[in-house]
């Protein structure tokens, strides 16, 4: 499945986009038409937490492409797949980016633990979406990174389980005002401030569930800038893949459905690591593999 969360004139709504790329199934319509083992989903946030059972209802749903409940993409705005999600972390798993290209020492710790910091949740846009920086910074960047959104929570979830605990994938476009963010890591703390301003976190434009992906390991990552291509990558570069993030945040905390995990910066996907910046006015697309482009303006 490929799940949106649409916007028309009645508010959000949970839909899938069809394989023509066209058509949109609203999937509460379509629950009307067929009633499944719960009650529709409000959102695609409810979707995730209803569970396989109802997840497997919907696929049925969307195989079936009632009529009634089909509209075209183009009268739709996308919004970002999860508008507010429970919470966001993001990780550090891509070595060339951690070591800015080898030229910084990483810790030890950096290979033993896959590191993250939890970002603004609130502070989460779409697709299609411009963005204006905050007044104060004047280094503004991007960061090409895929995302993993929690299906089953759970709590000392072993690591040869802990696939089964991944609802889908999407893009995650980490905006960072550079400036701020150098400023405030010499305190020792951080990031905050330089990647939690109103929408610096980017997602979408749609969870692809798991059986879509042939493989999430070995999905090309692009980045382009006014159309010309500034960043490429694999996800095969991974040091730490999600199945270790989940087993290894699950160890103390507990996971919930719709929590959104973050790769990090693939090497090369940003900006600091070229040596030039965007600037306002222009066009970032984030492309991966098998996923789609997330589209975002700076002004």
């Amino acid at each position: 499945m490929r799940l949106v969360t649409c916007e028309d004139a009645t508010g959000e709504r949970p839909g899938a986009i069809l394989p023509d790329g066209e058509q949109v199934i609203d999937l509460i319509k379509a629950w009307a038409s067929q009633p499944g083992p719960t009650p529709a989903p409000g959102s695609l946030q409810g979707l995730i937490e209803m569970g396989p059972a109802a997840w497997d209802h919907a696929r049925e749903l969307i195989a079936r492409r009632p009529a009634a409940a089909a509209r075209p993409l183009a009268e739709l705005r996308l919004l970002a797949p999860l508008p507010r999600p429970v919470r966001m972390r993001d990780f550090s798993v891509f070595e060339s980016h951690a070591a800015l290209d080898g030229r910084i020492a990483l810790a030890a710790v950096w290979y033993e633990w896959p590191v993250y910091y939890k970002c603004n949740h609130l502070g989460v846009v779409g697709p299609d979406t411009t963005v204006t920086w905050p007044a104060g910074s004047n280094e503004i960047d991007y960061e090409l990174e895929m995302a993993a959104i929690v299906g089953i929570g759970g709590k000392h979830i072993p690591r040869e389980r802990a696939h089964e605990h991944i609802f889908g994938f999407t893009i995650f476009n980490d905006l960072s005002a550079r400036d701020w963010q150098m400023k405030e890591m010499k305190a020792g703390l951080g990031p905050a401030r330089g990647k939690d301003f109103d929408g610096s976190n980017v997602i979408g434009p749609a969870i692809v569930t798991t059986d879509e992906l042939s493989d999430p390991y070995a999905l090309t990552m692009t980045a382009r800038v006014n159309g010309e291509e500034w960043s490429r990558g694999s996800t095969a570069a991974m040091h730490h893949r999600f199945d270790a993030m989940i087993a290894f945040v699950s160890e103390a905390e507990t996971l919930h459905a719709g929590e959104i995990f973050g790769s990090g910066t693939v090497g090369g996907g940003c900006g600091l690591e070229l040596g030039r910046l965007p600037r306002r006015g222009d066009l970032i697309e984030l492309e991966i593999e098998q996923i789609g482009m997330l589209r975002t303006r700076v002004a």
